[in-house]
């Protein structure tokens, strides 16, 4: 009877469709040996969508469920609503960033791809599909669709913030830097307001993240920013940025390097002691 009941269990793990097993926990429970635990699939939660309910009513529900995170309602509703304008590029473009939010690239890239194929001038689109490809570390392709974006709208910040972050992460500081310095003048406070964490995740090292904090302090330097300069001169160091000596040449920091914090930072940071083998 034992092994018999096993098999079962055996079988009904292995029959488990892809989207459940994903869903498979490891834990370890006191006093327990270490099991699983099956956790159930997302299910709905708001109501199906009203058949005579307009465009503009469906949308607004849907934004509500994505800012919920309640995304496979928020689909819902946003399919509803393209159903009845079925050309909009705006509705492809926040189905796709649904899809984003909800790890599903291969469905978010093509809904970007139909925003534009609506509307060749929405520049959020190009912008989202650029997102698209970074996330997959196809640098390449991501700066082609940002580029694409700046054209359209050469006033947004964020559109170059993206780029800096795809020639950063190719490893081309000089265009990352150009990049950088193009949304900083654009929107001083982007920098605070985003996490980066997508930039930083394509980052391998302790070294690439040193980098990138101290072009982001010396472009904040340059700016006259002297706070948020040493906020990020300060991250670089305890990252060990090697090349941190250059504070004293680059000429961005020539007006920083008068401000007595930035004295003392310097003089507070670890002192690499030399080895003889």
């Amino acid at each position: 009877m034992g092994r018999q009941y096993l098999l079962y269990a055996l079988l009904a793990v292995i029959c488990l469709p892809p989207s459940l097993l994903a869903q498979i926990h490891h834990f370890d429970r006191q006093h327990s040996s270490e099991q699983v635990e099956v956790y159930p699939p997302p299910v709905r939660r708001a109501d199906t969508p009203a058949g005579d309910a307009t465009v503009a009513d469906l949308e607004q529900r849907a934004d509500t469920l994505r800012s919920e995170k309640s995304y496979l309602d928020a689909l819902d509703y946003y399919r509803a609503a393209v159903a009845k304008e079925p050309g909009s590029a705006r509705l492809y473009n926040k189905i796709g960033i649904n899809e984003l939010q909800m790890g599903r690239f291969s469905e978010a890239r093509k809904d970007f791809e139909r925003s534009i194929k609506c509307d060749r001038q929405f520049a959020d689109a190009y912008n989202n599909l650029g997102v698209i490809y970074y996330l997959q570390k196809k640098f390449g392709p991501a700066i082609k669709r940002y580029e694409s974006a700046i054209k359209l709208r050469e006033d947004s910040g964020s559109y170059y913030s993206n780029l800096g972050a795809a020639y950063f992460s190719k490893k081309d500081y000089v265009k990352a830097s150009l990049a950088y310095n193009q949304a900083l003048q654009l929107d001083p406070d982007i920098f605070d307001r985003t996490s980066h964490n997508g930039v930083l995740a394509q980052m391998s090292s302790p070294a690439d993240r040193a980098r990138f904090y101290y072009v982001l302090a010396k472009l904040y330097a340059k700016s006259g920013v002297s706070d948020r300069s040493l906020q990020y001169l300060r991250r670089a160091l305890e990252e060990g940025y090697k090349g941190i000596e250059d504070v004293y040449k680059d000429s961005e920091f020539a007006g920083l390097r008068k401000d007595p914090r930035f004295t003392e930072l310097m003089a507070a940071r670890p002192v690499a002691i030399p080895v003889n083998n």
